[in-house]
């Protein structure tokens, strides 16, 4: 999926800079690494400039143990390090990911060169312009914090904010926030003709699937590449993004 946003306070040197998107990836060695091992040749031949994924690398388990989901992590993460752009590879957590082990799962994206951003920004540069890459801890979790987040970015430097819960634009879109990028709603995995999603999660009930524009600030939700409870899609399909960027 190609999308493209012009920004008002974009910088023009940066003018095209390409951002891929992914989320939700769910690892298991059955279902959902299919796509995944589908996705890293597709992401390479796009050349981004940057990558960024958006939480839930595991899944909690329906029975078990929540920590040795937190393992999948690893091989998780040793696919995604297959990725390559200029400007790295970003992340932050999602739910799944916190209520199983989040250290864990940040120590093992981490140890494949995958920087997770916890309610921190980190400056992008290129051409002479600059952008702010923003990330928060999941909202679920009840631990993300974007006055922190975004405290120190000089006024009226551009934001773009990623968080795994889409429906956390309604609070974000009152801060100096320019583009939020999120999943967390599988884009509701199972979807019959006619019909709304059969179950979306919490927080991301509103902003389902796409490009919204929630005040001034734009939104991506994207529908991920796993699946969770069951290993089944239904007219919505894994989905890479490729975001570009211009100055409006």
């Amino acid at each position: 999926m190609r999308q493209q946003f012009w920004l008002s306070r974009w910088p023009s040197q940066m003018n095209g800079f390409t951002i891929a998107l992914l989320s939700d990836f769910h690892y298991d060695p059955y279902f959902s690494v299919d796509p995944l091992h589908a996705a890293v040749p597709m992401v390479n031949s796009l050349h981004p400039d940057l990558i960024v994924l958006t939480g839930d690398f595991v899944s909690v388990p329906l029975s078990g143990s929540h920590a040795e989901a937190a393992l999948d992590a690893e091989p998780c993460a040793r696919l995604l390090h297959q990725m390559t752009a200029p400007q790295g590879l970003w992340a932050v957590l999602g739910n799944h990911d916190f209520e199983t082990d989040p250290v864990h799962v940040t120590r093992a994206l981490q140890a494949e060169s995958i920087r997770t951003l916890a309610n921190q920004s980190i400056a992008i540069e290129r051409n002479g312009g600059r952008f702010w890459l923003a990330g928060i801890n999941d909202v679920i979790s009840g631990t993300a914090d974007l006055g922190k987040t975004l405290r120190g970015i000089p006024a009226g430097e551009p934001v773009v904010l990623l968080a795994h819960e889409p429906d956390f634009a309604d609070v974000a879109c009152r801060f100096p926030v320019d583009l939020q990028l999120s999943g967390h709603s599988h884009g509701g995995q199972v979807r019959l003709p006619l019909l709304p999603a059969l179950y979306l999660p919490e927080m991301a009930r509103k902003y389902v699937l796409g490009s919204y524009r929630v005040g001034k600030m734009s939104l991506y939700t994207n529908a991920g590449l796993g699946t969770v409870t069951i290993p089944v899609r239904l007219n919505c399909p894994p989905e890479i993004t490729l975001l570009m960027l211009h100055s409006s």
